[in-house]
């Protein structure tokens, strides 16, 4: 598996990733986006942002990442996995590299309904410092805030 900077070129194969992933795990939250939104939204806000790494297994994408720095904290903004890569170290990859080239604290949002992804970030060393009733997302579902540091 090789991890680089995602580049426009990469946008329908990041496109798939987030949005078959997102409709796989996340069903009771659905997107606030039709597809071709989220597109755009890769191809023209997030990506050309510098801070978007795929994860590619021989030229197949395979999962995505977004990263933002934000005054002292540091942001895991997005995270996906394809479903066929999922529980196979492609998550575990992305997250030690964010440690790796962030300051800490790095913190990450979650919903409260997502357990797997929980346990993930827990077994990472991420801890929940607050617990939202999901207001300020778009999905209007709960979320987590989780926090790491050294």
């Amino acid at each position: 598996m090789t991890l680089r900077v995602a580049t426009v070129a990469d946008t329908s194969a990041v496109a798939a990733v987030y949005l078959l992933s997102r409709k796989t795990f996340l069903s009771y939250a659905p997107l606030a986006h039709t597809d071709a939104e989220v597109v755009d939204w890769l191809r023209h806000i997030l990506i050309p942002t510098g801070q978007v790494y795929v994860m590619e297994q021989a030229t197949q994408v395979i999962g995505m990442m977004a990263l933002s720095p934000a005054d002292s904290v540091r942001w895991i903004d997005q995270l996906y996995v394809h479903p066929d890569w999922v529980s196979q170290g492609v998550g575990s990859q992305f997250v030690r590299f964010a440690q790796t080239v962030l300051s800490p604290p790095i913190r990450l949002y979650t919903f409260q309904a997502n357990e797997r992804s929980r346990r993930f970030y827990e077994r990472h060393g991420f801890r929940a410092i607050a617990f939202t009733d999901g207001s300020d997302n778009e999905e209007c579902c709960p979320d987590v805030l989780y926090e790491w540091n050294l």
